[in-house]
């Protein structure tokens, strides 16, 4: 019965999903309250399932034969049933937000169709068994994804999803590299079989390091962020919740198997999650408080928040066996970001939708006298900001004390201290952001009147969706031993716990509480020095970060759209005249066979004999019916026009989908090279 359920949680939302776009065709209330019960159905079936699965203590398997050549195999233990549970929980609480913030919008049939279909994707990566099961679904989400940041087909939109696309379709290509490497050299893609194998030879290096790559373009670390500061701003605040606290996440579980089972307790690639960590941590929250877009800041924050999260995977294959306060902070940290974020975005969606602008100078003053939004939006500004009382505070915790177990000497001390301003420029942006929006008043008037004034800003549905979200991240972390670690407990097996005997973490000791007041002092120091002196000019907020040092047009177009179809470009053409070179010497010199041969001016070998053909007729029907035309026709050439013409037509086809075939037949290429010499 387990096992049917689990399969029906997976494959259901694609079924769904074409369900609500035929229905939405005609009834768009009926679709919207079609979705929102089928979401309740879901959220209903997978609690269930979850709560078996982690009470029992043991794991669900399932396995569906002869599909992609490998078959596809999940399983479902402790960690992958709570997090599949949270996904749930944030499709369902994104699904009522999803009926008021549509409900002027074009093409919201298709969005609700490939909004189910990331679900069954998204569900089908966090309980995949094998890496090639997680492949499948990973680029089925990349794809369905891509519909959500294109949404709106505007100009601004369309270049995001090109970049995401980009990223995505690399990172597969290069990650499916990596998959057959490994397979070649261990004969297995079962993930618990990796725990078993514990290589760290060359070969599996550069299997995990390709593997990397495709999980971290997902999960939007540095230096494959540059999708994600472009793609949230301009998707639908729905889409930016899910974007940013799930489908992130799904590049996290793939490094989590990488580092967790495969590379489990390895120092050196510890050091190089741990590394990528660090940049990621620091550098997302530099753009966060330069930027004056409210979802820009939210995120940019999520690539600094995925930055604490490779940090805890890092310090966990460094401490080894020692790893528990890095592991419990790593799964920690990760749930509650996502509870964060799908708090954070939907009151960004309220804003959105009744000024159709997030520019921070805009939207000043608007949450003045919205008592609802402020509340919710803080407790989300306090648990991602680290104050006591609140679930971030815990997870940043272990991960901080974590850091300074393992002391490792001074390169460690300045990563702890990297830790500290990271978590104060959390709350240096996070400070701007609610001041803006809910404290000062807006530089116009008249216009902080009219925000004053407006009462109704949201429906009851949306309400229900931000303030149960809301009231789930408070309570948990109200109850820090009771709830979170134990939480954190049942998904020990999944991440490769190996401590004997749990320690019980007094979070609100002097020692844990001085990390939080060292960020909490750095934030301030931030926010009235930088955020109020640098940053506000005039009575408006400036974004001084130079546009220049935009990485994507800094490096990856001029270099993906312009050097390298150049440079290809150059050597297809250098091969081309070599091989006739070659051919006409040969001919000149050893075989002397002639001149060479009979090159049409025009159209083909078809077209030539078709207008010959032609032209016969012409003669023929002349001679017969005794006409005599005063200008006959030369088919051969009519016909060789006709070619011409037609090739033209199709040019344009052929234009649009070089891009994406360029990037493909490289990945491909590099990925057959691999298999034939290794």
């Amino acid at each position: 019965m387990n096992e049917n359920m689990l399969i029906s949680l997976i494959f259901s939302p694609f079924v769904m999903g074409i369900v609500a776009f035929a229905v939405g065709k005609k009834h768009h209330t009926v679709r919207d309250y079609l979705t929102i019960g089928y979401m309740l159905c879901m959220l209903t079936g997978m609690l269930y399932l979850a709560y078996n699965i982690v009470s029992s203590g043991e794991t669900l398997y399932v396995e569906i034969p002869e599909i992609c050549g490998f078959g596809l195999f999940f399983e479902m233990d402790g960690f992958r049933a709570i997090y599949a549970s949270v996904a749930v929980l944030m499709w369902t609480m994104t699904a009522l937000f999803c009926k008021e913030y549509f409900c002027h919008h074009k093409h919201t049939s298709r969005f609700y169709l490939f909004y189910l279909f990331t679900l069954g994707a998204t569900l089908g990566v966090f309980l995949s068994g094998d890496l090639m099961t997680t492949f499948v679904f990973f680029e089925i989400m990349s794809f369905t994804s891509y519909v959500w940041v294109a949404q709106e087909e505007n100009r601004a939109s369309l270049r995001a999803a090109e970049t995401y696309l980009a990223v995505a379709v690399i990172g597969g290509l290069v990650m499916l590299m990596g998959i057959f490497m490994l397979y070649a050299r261990i004969g297995s893609l079962r993930i618990d079989d990796l725990i078993l194998v514990g290589m760290s030879d060359r070969y599996t290096m550069i299997a995990g390091g390709c593997m990397l790559f495709g999980f971290c373009a997902k999960a939007g670390a540095f230096p494959l962020h540059i999708w994600l500061p472009k793609a949230h701003p301009v998707a639908p605040a729905p889409a930016s919740a899910l974007l940013s606290g799930i489908l992130t996440k799904t590049g996290i579980y793939g490094t989590l198997i990488l580092s967790c089972r495969l590379f489990h307790n390895n120092a050196q690639w510890g050091m190089l999650i741990l590394c990528l960590g660090v940049i990621t941590m620091f550098g997302g929250a530099l753009l966060a408080v330069f930027s004056i877009d409210v979802k820009r800041i939210l995120a940019c924050s999520s690539m600094s928040q995925i930055g604490f999260i490779l940090i805890g995977i890092g310090m966990q294959d460094l401490l080894q066996e020692e790893n528990q306060l890095a592991l419990h902070g790593t799964m920690l940290h990760m749930m509650n970001h996502s509870l964060i974020k799908l708090v954070l975005f939907m009151v960004a969606g309220v804003i959105y939708m009744n000024l159709h602008a997030l520019d921070l100078n805009v939207v000043r003053g608007y949450g003045c006298k919205k008592k609802v939004l402020m509340v919710s939006f803080l407790i989300g500004a306090l648990a991602i900001m680290g104050i006591p009382m609140f679930g971030g505070y815990i997870s940043k915790t272990l991960l901080h004390e974590s850091i300074v177990e393992y002391g490792g000497g001074m390169l460690f001390h300045v990563i702890e201290w990297v830790f500290l301003v990271s978590g104060g420029m959390t709350i240096a942006y996070m400070t701007k952001l609610f001041v803006a929006i809910f404290i000062e008043k807006n530089n116009d008037r008249e216009l902080q009147h009219n925000y004053d004034l407006k009462s109704k800003y949201m429906s009851k549905g949306s309400m229900t969706a931000i303030c149960a979200s809301s009231l789930i991240l408070f309570v948990i972390g109200l109850f820090p031993n009771r709830i979170m670690e134990k939480l954190a407990i049942s998904g020990e097996f999944f991440l490769g716990a190996e401590y004997e005997q749990h320690r019980v973490v007094d979070f609100f000791s002097l020692e844990n509480l001085k990390g939080a007041a060292i960020s909490i002092t750095i934030g301030a120091i931030l926010y009235l020095f930088v955020v109020r002196k640098l940053l506000i000019k005039d009575g408006e907020y400036v974004n001084r970060w130079p546009k220049r040092l935009d990485l994507e047009d800094l490096l990856y177009r001029p270099i993906l759209l312009r050097f390298l179809p150049f440079v290809f470009g150059v050597i297809c053409r250098c091969i081309d005249c070599l091989l006739d070179t070659i051919v006409v010497a040969f001919r000149k010199t050893l075989f002397k066979d002639s001149p060479l041969p009979y090159e049409r001016t025009e159209g083909t070998a078809f077209t030539e004999l078709l207008g010959h053909i032609c032209n016969g007729w012409q003669i023929i029907m002349n001679k017969t019916f005794h006409k005599k035309s005063p200008q006959k026709k030369d088919y051969v050439h009519l016909m060789a026009m006709k070619h011409f013409a037609a090739k033209e037509n199709h040019s344009i086809i052929q234009r649009s989908l070089s891009f994406g075939l360029l990037l493909f037949c490289v990945g491909i290429t590099i990925t057959l090279i691999y298999i034939v010499l290794m």
